[in-house]
């Protein structure tokens, strides 16, 4: 079997390449892995084992037909995690994001449909939702996204469904809460507060620190992608779901005990615009069709993430001194 996996240097597509490779999933076996990425900012060639046998790299845009439509022939499945993911990056530059979440998710599909690629899941999100004061959203719920980013993945699911109802391409939607774990870009706020911390920098904190996130490890989110891809239906939608629910605040407190510091270091700055107060995924469905369960603890998934971080500077160091450059701040 031959699997493309878009995205696979960044965050979440990187952990489950590595996780495929290591025959991490039954059944899996002997797959081979194509993992496309452009190696924007936010991917890295260090998150792959380059030179594994089943793995080939291809350092492409997922927006570049052309490219697809000569590398896709051949494969039987794809995973697409490639987007552009930062909130607050699409505050900036919404065009970007309308370009590569959308413009690239219409181009991968199409390149699909024209390779006869038997098998497609498309990885979004729990921000298209929106956000919600009680309960949990559930599949059937509608799409009311808030940001940018949320509605270039909204609009990106759009186009999923629509290749699937108008040309039969077996596709599949994950919508997932907040992931954390190793190797994610340290502007997002676990890894960002962690390197902080780390290096005796204050935690900026947005707003009163209320809003509240199920958080997801990385490794509990791939699981569920990986029985979407092997047991889901066609059109169909899943949320997968961590079941820890946690106030910005209380992560960035447990933050600050592990690695012994104390409140002093926390510094409030204005709210994000539109910042959405509170996400909450149900996600029975899954549980009960594909037997998902989240297996990693939020406690003990935090604990080994601040010691893998603390750990592994030489990955973090030089992903932050680019950001401090890119922003022009000293080094």
């Amino acid at each position: 079997m031959r699997l493309l996996v878009t995205g696979g240097a960044g965050f979440i597509g990187s952990h489950y390449a590595r996780t495929v490779l290591d025959d991490g999933y039954p059944g899996f076996h002997d797959v081979r892995v194509t993992v496309l990425d452009k190696l924007s900012y936010a991917g890295n060639i260090a998150n792959l084992p380059i030179g594994h046998p089943r793995l080939e790299f291809v350092h492409g845009d997922v927006c570049d037909l052309p490219l697809l439509l000569d590398l896709l022939p051949g494969h039987d499945a794809v995973v697409h995690f490639a987007a552009e993911t930062h909130v607050d990056r699409s505050l900036r530059n919404a065009a970007e994001f309308a370009h590569v979440n959308v413009g690239g998710t219409q181009t991968l599909l199409e390149a699909c449909l024209a390779a006869g690629v038997e098998r497609v899941v498309h990885v979004s999100t729990d921000e298209v939702y929106g956000s919600i004061e009680e309960g949990s959203w559930h599949e059937e719920c509608p799409p009311l996204p808030n940001s940018p980013y949320a509605a270039s993945k909204a609009a990106a699911e759009l186009f999923v469904r629509s290749y699937w109802r108008t040309y039969g391409l077996d596709v599949s939607i994950t919508r997932c809460s907040n992931n954390y774990g190793p190797h994610q870009h340290p502007e997002k706020m676990i890894p960002l507060f962690v390197t902080n911390l780390l290096e005796g920098e204050p935690l900026p904190l947005y707003g009163d620190g209320l809003n509240v996130r199920d958080w997801l490890h990385v490794d509990d989110h791939c699981r569920g992608v990986q029985l979407v891809l092997t047991g889901g239906g066609a059109g169909e939608v899943y949320n997968i779901g961590g079941g820890s629910e946690q106030t910005n605040i209380a992560v960035t407190e447990r933050l600050i005990a592990l690695l012994g510091a104390d409140r002093s270091v926390i510094r409030p700055v204005a709210d994000r615009k539109g910042h959405d107060r509170r996400y909450s995924l149900d996600d029975t469905k899954i549980r009960e069709r594909l037997g998902y369960r989240p297996a990693v603890p939020f406690e003990r998934g935090l604990a080994e993430t601040v010691a893998w971080y603390r750990d592994n500077p030489g990955w973090w160091g030089p992903v932050k001194h680019a950001l401090r450059t890119a922003a022009g701040v000293g080094a």
